[in-house]
């Protein structure tokens, strides 16, 4: 059988009743978009052009600046679309595969915060083995696990819906394309589709969280064992930054969850705006917090400012 894509075009919804207000609400949005690509774009830049920021933890920093910028250029035309113009159709094709990639680059983006925290593990309780365990090659290898099994574990439940038929209402609950709302509209067995994604979520961001928290536990009780408070301090200083990223990740993540799951009387907007935070709060705020505590970022920072200055 052939992929059903000539199915009729489903339609993106921004936030009912204040269709009047689009254009008001596109400010914001746009300013954020803005930022998020302009914020991670530099943190790329600069991961590439200093050479002191040629180590696996900036290393690991440049993949989750990549992935939060595709996440937005993914997003981003839809929703600009919608709020600017009014363009609510979306045909299957460049749907379900919008969906694909959202739901991919969070599990990625998961995968590479773990990736940190293993990096974090590595340099303060074995930092003699350091280099010798996080070779450029194995940095390489670690990325690459993390990008396949985003990509590769979402194939399941995304395939399915070019094949589906779509015979109820075509009107998504978003300005962009979730996997979750499109397999609603599907007039088939949706089964394997309501469940897989469980048991993808519970062997992804629930076990990365875990593993995530195991080893700052494990990273507090070596760091406990420094005789110096300045050690300790100097040690635990290098994590706040990535600890600062997880939180708002995960919180966000729990967030939308609870949401979803007990929000059932809440506002549709409730339900939107929730969404949105979570696709634009975490690459909004990672090379904020980056930028504000890492040094040697901040000395990249002020090389090209006075580079510009002097020019």
């Amino acid at each position: 059988m052939w992929p059903n894509t000539s199915a009729t075009h489903f339609l993106l919804t921004g936030f009912p009743g204040l269709e009047a207000a689009h254009h008001w609400i596109s400010i914001p949005f746009f300013a954020v978009y803005i930022s998020v690509l302009l914020g991670n774009g530099t943190l790329l830049y600069f991961i590439k052009d200093d050479q002191s920021l040629h180590e696996p933890m900036y290393y690991f920093l440049a993949m989750l600046a990549a992935t939060d910028l595709t996440v937005t250029l993914t997003t981003m035309p839809t929703v600009m679309g919608l709020l600017w113009g009014n363009h609510r159709e979306i045909s299957p094709g460049a749907c379900f595969l919008q969906a694909y990639f959202i739901h991919s680059l969070s599990i990625v983006e998961s995968g590479v915060l773990l990736a940190m925290a293993y990096d974090r593990f590595i340099a303060i309780c074995t930092p003699l083995r350091y280099n010798s365990i996080l070779t450029n090659n194995q940095v390489m290898k670690i990325g690459l696990v993390v990008l396949m099994r985003g990509f590769l574990s979402l194939l399941p439940p995304i395939l399915p819906l070019y094949w589906f038929p779509y015979c109820h209402s075509h009107v998504l609950s978003h300005a962009f394309c979730l996997h979750q709302d499109v397999m609603k509209l599907a007039c088939a067995d949706i089964t394997f589709n309501r469940v897989y994604p469980i048991i993808l979520v519970a062997l992804t961001f629930f076990l990365d969280a875990l593993m995530i928290f195991v080893s700052y536990i494990l990273i507090l009780k070596t760091v406990m064992g420094i005789a110096s408070g300045d050690e300790r301090a100097k040690a635990l200083n290098t994590c706040v930054s990535h600890i600062s990223c997880v939180l708002v990740f995960y919180i966000t993540v729990i967030g939308l969850t609870f949401i979803h799951r007990f929000g059932a009387h809440a506002p549709h907007v409730v339900h939107v705006t929730m969404s949105y935070v979570y696709f634009l709060f975490p690459p909004f705020m990672n090379p904020l917090i980056y930028s504000i505590k890492t040094k040697q970022i901040q000395r990249s920072i002020v090389r090209l400012f006075s580079v510009h200055s002097r020019a």
